[in-house]
Protein backbone atom coordinates (compact mmCIF):
# COMPACT_ATOMS: atom_id res chain seq x y z
CA UNK A 1 0.00 0.00 0.00
CA UNK A 2 2.66 2.06 0.62
CA UNK A 3 4.41 1.68 -3.06
CA UNK A 4 0.42 2.64 -4.38
CA UNK A 5 0.69 5.51 -2.83
CA UNK A 6 4.19 6.63 -3.57
CA UNK A 7 3.18 5.76 -7.45
CA UNK A 8 0.67 8.55 -6.41
CA UNK A 9 2.61 11.03 -5.07
CA UNK A 10 1.79 10.63 -1.32
CA UNK A 11 4.71 9.95 0.80
CA UNK A 12 5.27 7.02 3.14
CA UNK A 13 5.25 8.85 6.27
CA UNK A 14 1.82 10.53 5.35
CA UNK A 15 0.90 6.79 4.40
CA UNK A 16 1.55 5.83 7.41
CA UNK A 17 0.10 8.83 9.96
CA UNK A 18 -1.06 7.32 12.74
CA UNK A 19 0.27 3.94 13.36
CA UNK A 20 3.29 5.36 14.41
CA UNK A 21 5.49 3.13 12.28
CA UNK A 22 8.45 4.20 10.04
CA UNK A 23 8.78 3.88 6.60
CA UNK A 24 11.40 1.17 7.55
CA UNK A 25 9.03 -0.88 9.05
CA UNK A 26 7.20 -1.83 6.66
CA UNK A 27 10.07 -4.48 4.92
CA UNK A 28 11.33 -5.43 8.22
CA UNK A 29 10.39 -8.96 8.82
CA UNK A 30 10.80 -8.36 12.49
CA UNK A 31 7.77 -6.03 12.78
CA UNK A 32 4.25 -7.28 13.24
CA UNK A 33 1.85 -4.89 11.94
CA UNK A 34 -1.20 -4.70 14.15
CA UNK A 35 -4.88 -4.88 12.02
CA UNK A 36 -5.34 -1.22 13.63
CA UNK A 37 -2.08 -0.17 12.22
CA UNK A 38 -3.21 -1.88 8.80
CA UNK A 39 -6.53 -0.72 9.04
CA UNK A 40 -5.29 3.10 9.64
CA UNK A 41 -3.04 2.87 6.36
CA UNK A 42 -6.09 1.98 4.44
CA UNK A 43 -7.63 4.67 5.51
CA UNK A 44 -5.16 6.91 4.61
CA UNK A 45 -5.25 5.69 1.08
CA UNK A 46 -8.82 5.92 1.11
CA UNK A 47 -9.03 9.89 2.10
CA UNK A 48 -6.60 10.49 -0.90
CA UNK A 49 -7.50 8.28 -3.68
CA UNK A 50 -10.69 6.74 -2.52
CA UNK A 51 -12.26 8.41 -5.60
CA UNK A 52 -10.13 5.94 -7.92
CA UNK A 53 -12.34 2.99 -9.34
CA UNK A 54 -10.50 -0.25 -8.53
CA UNK A 55 -8.21 0.94 -5.97
CA UNK A 56 -8.59 -2.48 -4.15
CA UNK A 57 -8.23 -4.10 -7.42
CA UNK A 58 -4.80 -2.19 -7.78
CA UNK A 59 -3.48 -3.13 -4.34
CA UNK A 60 -4.54 -6.78 -4.83
CA UNK A 61 -2.68 -7.09 -8.06
CA UNK A 62 0.22 -6.74 -6.11
CA UNK A 63 0.34 -9.31 -4.10
CA UNK A 64 2.33 -12.62 -5.11
CA UNK A 65 2.68 -16.08 -4.12
CA UNK A 66 6.63 -15.16 -2.96
CA UNK A 67 4.87 -12.43 -0.60
CA UNK A 68 3.15 -14.78 1.53
CA UNK A 69 6.11 -16.62 3.31
CA UNK A 70 5.96 -20.40 4.12
CA UNK A 71 1.90 -20.17 4.02
CA UNK A 72 1.85 -19.32 -0.13
CA UNK A 73 5.22 -21.48 -0.60
CA UNK A 74 2.81 -24.54 1.38
CA UNK A 75 -0.09 -23.82 -1.65
CA UNK A 76 2.58 -23.84 -4.13
CA UNK A 77 3.92 -27.49 -3.42
CA UNK A 78 0.25 -28.98 -2.54
CA UNK A 79 -0.38 -31.88 -4.89
CA UNK A 80 -4.07 -30.57 -6.22
CA UNK A 81 -6.00 -26.86 -5.89
CA UNK A 82 -7.78 -29.09 -3.69
CA UNK A 83 -5.15 -29.63 -1.36
CA UNK A 84 -3.84 -26.15 -2.05
CA UNK A 85 -7.17 -24.85 -0.63
CA UNK A 86 -7.23 -26.77 2.49
CA UNK A 87 -3.53 -25.39 3.21
CA UNK A 88 -4.79 -21.97 2.65
CA UNK A 89 -7.74 -22.05 4.49
CA UNK A 90 -5.81 -23.95 7.66
CA UNK A 91 -3.43 -21.02 7.72
CA UNK A 92 -5.33 -17.85 6.66
CA UNK A 93 -4.94 -15.80 9.57
CA UNK A 94 -1.54 -15.49 8.39
CA UNK A 95 -2.12 -13.63 5.76
CA UNK A 96 -5.65 -11.92 5.67
CA UNK A 97 -7.09 -10.16 8.99
CA UNK A 98 -10.48 -8.85 7.90
CA UNK A 99 -13.46 -11.13 7.06
CA UNK A 100 -14.21 -14.62 7.25
CA UNK A 101 -12.67 -16.72 4.26
CA UNK A 102 -14.22 -20.15 3.54
CA UNK A 103 -14.68 -22.43 0.53
CA UNK A 104 -17.83 -24.36 -0.75
CA UNK A 105 -18.22 -27.19 -3.44
CA UNK A 106 -21.07 -28.74 -5.54
CA UNK A 107 -21.08 -31.11 -8.55
CA UNK A 108 -19.96 -28.26 -10.35
CA UNK A 109 -18.84 -25.10 -8.67
CA UNK A 110 -16.25 -24.40 -6.95
CA UNK A 111 -16.67 -20.71 -4.57
CA UNK A 112 -14.53 -18.74 -2.77
CA UNK A 113 -16.65 -16.74 -0.29
CA UNK A 114 -15.40 -13.67 1.58
CA UNK A 115 -17.70 -12.82 4.79
CA UNK A 116 -17.04 -9.55 5.52
CA UNK A 117 -20.01 -8.33 7.94
CA UNK A 118 -17.62 -7.53 10.76
CA UNK A 119 -15.77 -5.17 8.20
CA UNK A 120 -15.98 -1.59 8.99
CA UNK A 121 -17.89 -0.30 6.48
CA UNK A 122 -15.92 2.26 4.79
CA UNK A 123 -12.91 0.43 4.05
CA UNK A 124 -14.96 -2.90 3.00
CA UNK A 125 -15.18 -2.40 -0.37
CA UNK A 126 -11.86 -1.92 -0.58
CA UNK A 127 -10.47 -5.06 1.30
CA UNK A 128 -13.05 -7.23 -0.92
CA UNK A 129 -11.11 -6.02 -3.83
CA UNK A 130 -8.26 -6.19 -2.41
CA UNK A 131 -8.89 -10.13 -0.94
CA UNK A 132 -10.36 -11.77 -4.11
CA UNK A 133 -7.78 -10.13 -6.46
CA UNK A 134 -5.08 -11.85 -4.18
CA UNK A 135 -6.94 -14.86 -4.37
CA UNK A 136 -7.27 -14.49 -8.42
CA UNK A 137 -3.37 -14.09 -8.56
CA UNK A 138 -2.85 -17.28 -6.28
CA UNK A 139 -5.04 -18.75 -8.87
CA UNK A 140 -2.85 -17.78 -11.83
CA UNK A 141 0.83 -18.70 -10.05
CA UNK A 142 -0.42 -22.03 -9.08
CA UNK A 143 -2.04 -22.98 -12.69
CA UNK A 144 0.53 -20.80 -15.56
CA UNK A 145 -2.63 -20.61 -17.57
CA UNK A 146 -4.94 -19.10 -14.21
CA UNK A 147 -8.25 -20.16 -14.05
CA UNK A 148 -11.04 -18.95 -15.37
CA UNK A 149 -13.84 -17.70 -13.10
CA UNK A 150 -17.55 -18.65 -13.86
CA UNK A 151 -19.18 -15.77 -11.80
CA UNK A 152 -17.67 -13.03 -9.55
CA UNK A 153 -19.41 -11.17 -6.99
CA UNK A 154 -18.98 -8.21 -5.20
CA UNK A 155 -21.43 -6.57 -2.04
CA UNK A 156 -20.30 -2.69 -2.42
CA UNK A 157 -21.66 -0.42 -5.11
CA UNK A 158 -20.48 -0.68 -8.59
CA UNK A 159 -17.39 1.76 -9.01
CA UNK A 160 -17.31 4.21 -12.05
CA UNK A 161 -15.46 2.12 -14.43
CA UNK A 162 -14.52 -1.48 -13.92
CA UNK A 163 -11.55 -1.70 -16.34
CA UNK A 164 -9.52 -3.29 -13.85
CA UNK A 165 -11.93 -5.80 -12.32
CA UNK A 166 -12.15 -6.99 -16.44
CA UNK A 167 -8.90 -7.13 -16.66
CA UNK A 168 -7.92 -9.04 -13.75
CA UNK A 169 -10.84 -11.48 -13.59
CA UNK A 170 -11.71 -12.06 -17.44
CA UNK A 171 -15.27 -11.31 -16.81
CA UNK A 172 -17.36 -8.26 -15.90
CA UNK A 173 -18.29 -8.34 -11.90
CA UNK A 174 -21.73 -8.11 -10.59
CA UNK A 175 -21.74 -5.19 -7.61
CA UNK A 176 -24.53 -4.54 -4.98
CA UNK A 177 -24.40 -8.53 -4.97
CA UNK A 178 -25.82 -11.00 -1.21
CA UNK A 179 -21.90 -11.67 -1.12
CA UNK A 180 -18.57 -11.86 -1.98
CA UNK A 181 -18.04 -14.33 -4.15
CA UNK A 182 -15.22 -16.39 -6.61
CA UNK A 183 -16.72 -19.38 -8.35
CA UNK A 184 -14.78 -21.09 -11.01
CA UNK A 185 -15.57 -24.90 -12.50
CA UNK A 186 -14.74 -27.49 -9.60
CA UNK A 187 -12.97 -29.90 -12.23
CA UNK A 188 -9.90 -27.97 -11.71
CA UNK A 189 -9.55 -28.93 -7.63
CA UNK A 190 -8.25 -31.98 -8.51
CA UNK A 191 -6.02 -31.04 -11.34
CA UNK A 192 -1.91 -31.82 -10.53
CA UNK A 193 -0.31 -28.37 -9.62
CA UNK A 194 3.13 -28.26 -11.28
CA UNK A 195 4.89 -27.43 -8.34
CA UNK A 196 3.77 -30.13 -6.17
CA UNK A 197 6.33 -31.21 -4.10
CA UNK A 198 5.71 -33.49 -0.42
CA UNK A 199 8.63 -32.32 1.37
CA UNK A 200 8.25 -28.83 0.66
CA UNK A 201 5.07 -28.36 1.45
CA UNK A 202 5.23 -30.71 4.77
CA UNK A 203 8.18 -28.64 5.55
CA UNK A 204 6.34 -24.99 5.23
CA UNK A 205 3.68 -26.55 6.48
CA UNK A 206 5.36 -26.79 10.44
CA UNK A 207 6.66 -23.35 9.24
CA UNK A 208 2.74 -22.31 9.32
CA UNK A 209 2.23 -23.91 12.76
CA UNK A 210 5.26 -22.57 14.13
CA UNK A 211 4.67 -18.65 13.22
CA UNK A 212 0.34 -19.48 14.77
CA UNK A 213 1.60 -20.63 17.72
CA UNK A 214 3.88 -17.73 18.48
CA UNK A 215 1.28 -15.29 17.52
CA UNK A 216 -1.07 -16.55 19.79
CA UNK A 217 1.72 -16.53 22.72
CA UNK A 218 -0.04 -12.88 23.40
CA UNK A 219 1.03 -10.74 25.86
CA UNK A 220 -0.75 -7.71 27.68
CA UNK A 221 -4.44 -8.13 28.22
CA UNK A 222 -5.33 -9.99 25.55
CA UNK A 223 -3.25 -12.65 26.70
CA UNK A 224 -4.33 -12.85 30.27
CA UNK A 225 -8.01 -13.10 28.92
CA UNK A 226 -6.69 -15.84 26.55
CA UNK A 227 -5.35 -17.64 29.48
CA UNK A 228 -8.22 -17.45 31.57
CA UNK A 229 -10.58 -18.83 28.19
CA UNK A 230 -8.55 -22.27 29.19
CA UNK A 231 -7.59 -22.43 32.63
CA UNK A 232 -10.57 -24.64 32.83
CA UNK A 233 -11.03 -27.62 31.27
CA UNK A 234 -14.33 -27.97 31.76
CA UNK A 235 -16.09 -24.81 30.79
CA UNK A 236 -15.63 -21.88 29.23
CA UNK A 237 -16.28 -18.29 30.50
CA UNK A 238 -17.62 -15.22 29.69
CA UNK A 239 -17.02 -11.84 29.04
CA UNK A 240 -18.36 -10.61 32.37
CA UNK A 241 -16.41 -13.26 34.51
CA UNK A 242 -13.16 -12.75 32.53
CA UNK A 243 -13.18 -8.96 33.15
CA UNK A 244 -14.00 -9.60 37.02
CA UNK A 245 -11.25 -11.91 36.98
CA UNK A 246 -8.84 -9.34 36.10
CA UNK A 247 -10.43 -6.74 38.17
CA UNK A 248 -11.99 -4.42 35.63
CA UNK A 249 -15.32 -3.79 34.24
CA UNK A 250 -16.45 -5.58 30.78
CA UNK A 251 -16.52 -1.95 29.37
CA UNK A 252 -12.76 -1.15 30.20
CA UNK A 253 -11.55 -4.64 29.27
CA UNK A 254 -12.90 -4.14 25.93
CA UNK A 255 -11.41 -0.61 25.36
CA UNK A 256 -8.10 -2.40 26.55
CA UNK A 257 -8.21 -5.38 23.76
CA UNK A 258 -9.19 -2.83 21.17
CA UNK A 259 -6.09 -0.86 21.94
CA UNK A 260 -4.20 -3.87 21.59
CA UNK A 261 -5.79 -4.71 18.12
CA UNK A 262 -8.39 -7.64 19.02
CA UNK A 263 -11.56 -7.89 20.91
CA UNK A 264 -13.19 -10.56 23.84
CA UNK A 265 -14.90 -12.20 20.49
CA UNK A 266 -11.85 -12.89 18.38
CA UNK A 267 -10.09 -14.21 21.13
CA UNK A 268 -12.45 -16.38 22.37
CA UNK A 269 -13.09 -17.53 18.59
CA UNK A 270 -9.23 -18.59 18.51
CA UNK A 271 -9.43 -20.23 21.44
CA UNK A 272 -12.83 -22.47 20.03
CA UNK A 273 -10.42 -23.27 17.13
CA UNK A 274 -7.61 -24.60 18.69
CA UNK A 275 -9.52 -26.52 20.95
CA UNK A 276 -11.83 -27.83 18.77
CA UNK A 277 -8.99 -29.04 16.69
CA UNK A 278 -6.88 -30.51 19.42
CA UNK A 279 -9.98 -32.30 21.06
CA UNK A 280 -10.83 -33.89 17.50
CA UNK A 281 -7.38 -34.99 17.33
CA UNK A 282 -6.57 -36.25 20.68
CA UNK A 283 -10.24 -37.49 22.03
CA UNK A 284 -13.28 -39.25 21.62
CA UNK A 285 -15.56 -36.68 22.18
CA UNK A 286 -18.83 -36.63 20.73
CA UNK A 287 -19.54 -33.25 18.78
CA UNK A 288 -22.28 -32.38 21.49
CA UNK A 289 -19.96 -32.79 24.31
CA UNK A 290 -17.26 -30.82 21.98
CA UNK A 291 -19.89 -28.36 21.74
CA UNK A 292 -20.83 -28.26 25.52
CA UNK A 293 -17.20 -28.30 26.23
CA UNK A 294 -16.38 -24.87 23.91
CA UNK A 295 -19.55 -23.14 25.39
CA UNK A 296 -21.86 -23.01 23.16
CA UNK A 297 -25.60 -23.84 23.54
CA UNK A 298 -25.96 -26.41 20.98
CA UNK A 299 -24.43 -28.78 18.92
CA UNK A 300 -25.35 -27.02 15.63
CA UNK A 301 -24.13 -23.80 16.57
CA UNK A 302 -21.04 -25.27 16.79
CA UNK A 303 -20.89 -27.19 13.67
CA UNK A 304 -21.57 -23.99 12.13
CA UNK A 305 -18.67 -22.47 13.80
CA UNK A 306 -16.22 -25.36 12.71
CA UNK A 307 -17.12 -24.97 9.20
CA UNK A 308 -16.52 -21.58 9.28
CA UNK A 309 -13.35 -22.03 10.74
CA UNK A 310 -12.16 -25.15 8.38
CA UNK A 311 -15.02 -25.11 5.90
CA UNK A 312 -16.09 -28.98 6.76
CA UNK A 313 -18.02 -30.39 9.98
CA UNK A 314 -16.41 -32.12 12.68
CA UNK A 315 -17.32 -35.12 11.64
CA UNK A 316 -15.05 -34.98 8.10
CA UNK A 317 -12.50 -33.44 9.93
CA UNK A 318 -11.78 -36.79 12.00
CA UNK A 319 -12.37 -38.57 9.02
CA UNK A 320 -9.47 -36.71 6.92
CA UNK A 321 -7.27 -36.71 10.05
CA UNK A 322 -7.74 -40.48 10.05
CA UNK A 323 -9.84 -41.04 13.06
CA UNK A 324 -13.38 -42.89 13.26
CA UNK A 325 -16.18 -40.77 14.35
CA UNK A 326 -17.12 -40.73 18.04
CA UNK A 327 -19.90 -42.33 18.92
CA UNK A 328 -22.60 -41.56 21.71
CA UNK A 329 -22.10 -44.20 24.81
CA UNK A 330 -25.67 -46.27 24.13
CA UNK A 331 -27.31 -46.63 27.74
CA UNK A 332 -26.50 -50.48 29.36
Amino acid sequence: MTRIAAERGMTAEECLAGTGMPPAAVIDPNVTVTARQELTVVRNLLERFGHEPGLGVEAGRHYHISLYGPWGLAMLASRTLRESVDVALRYVELAFAFGHLRFEETATEARLLLDDSEVPEDVRGFLAERVLTGAQLLGTELFSTGIPLRRLTFRHREPADTTRHREIFGLEPEFGAAGNELVFDAAYLDLPLPQANEWARSTCEQMCRDLLARRHARTGVAGAVRDLLVRDPGRVPDQVEVAAELFMSPRTLSRRLNEEGTSFRALLDEVRRALSEELLDHTSMTTEQLAARLGYAEAASFIRAFRRWKSCTPQEYRSRNGRAPARMPQPV
